[in-house]
């Protein structure tokens, strides 16, 4: 799966489960709604500190915005060899 879109569906997941609109993540994160919703399209490839400042704004870790990927990464090891 793209990164961009793992990260934008997680950070979508996130957001509706604390029950935030996208206007109020923007009001407290201070990224524009137009810029979340890209991200949460896939369109966006956030920064490191993108995703540290999003992550505190939902209450939970950056690692949670690439969850799924770390079981694909744990069982398939072939890029590595």
């Amino acid at each position: 799966m793209d990164m961009r879109r793992l990260v934008g569906e997680n950070f979508a997941r996130l957001r509706k489960a604390r029950g935030l609109t996208q206007e109020q993540v923007a009001d407290r994160s201070g990224f524009s709604q137009q810029y979340l919703s890209g991200l949460e399209k896939g369109h966006r490839n956030p920064t490191v500190i993108t995703l540290f400042e999003l992550a505190s704004c939902l209450e939970t870790t950056p690692d949670e915005f690439l969850r799924d990927i770390k079981s694909d990464m744990q069982t398939d090891h072939s890029c590595l060899a």
